[in-house]
């Protein structure tokens, strides 16, 4: 093997590294919320955005809801309420555009914040939620507390797992 070999060889072996470490961020669902649109708070005011980090969520204080849902048993849910998040941002709209990872969207009234009072759990069961378990922010209505009300397809719709932006209108 020459030197040209060793150092194509040395270039694959570090992208493969790489590729793996960001796989495994990847799939561990590293958290975070941009939140945009109608918000008088912003961390980047050019873009008009408030990214709330890992740390942030985490330092939010930590709402649970025990409840099932049309895709799990019964589970306890934990992570930032909503309503803080929105409190946090200065949101001043009626409606909530959230988007999911894989670019699915739905539009939430803000309605809803008052009365299910929301969270937007990071936890299920006290296990941090990754990508494959509905990670890593999901956002969970009190179902079981509201049955008649929020088991149907509409609220179906609103339990929105893999959430990465709110855009508020």
């Amino acid at each position: 093997m020459d030197e040209d070999d060793m150092r194509f060889i040395g270039a694959v072996a570090c992208a493969l590294v790489v590729l793996c470490i960001n796989q495994a961020h990847a799939q561990a669902g590293t958290m975070s919320l941009d939140v945009t649109g109608n918000i008088t708070s912003f961390t980047d005011a050019a873009a008009r955005t408030y990214h709330l980090s890992e740390a942030d969520l985490l330092a939010m204080p930590v709402h649970s809801i025990t409840t099932s849902t049309t895709w799990t048993p019964t589970r306890t849910f934990q992570g930032p309420s909503l309503g803080d998040i929105l409190a946090k941002v200065g949101a001043k709209g009626s409606m909530l555009m959230i988007y999911a990872l894989d670019n699915y969207s739905y539009a939430v009234p803000v309605s809803d914040v008052k009365k299910y009072d929301p969270v937007l759990s990071y936890e299920m069961d006290g296990v941090r939620m990754t990508i494959r378990n509905f990670g890593p922010l999901f956002l969970m209505y009190p179902r079981d507390k509201y049955p008649s009300e929020l088991s149907s397809p509409v609220y179906d719709s609103r339990f929105i797992w893999q959430v990465r932006r709110i855009d508020v209108k």
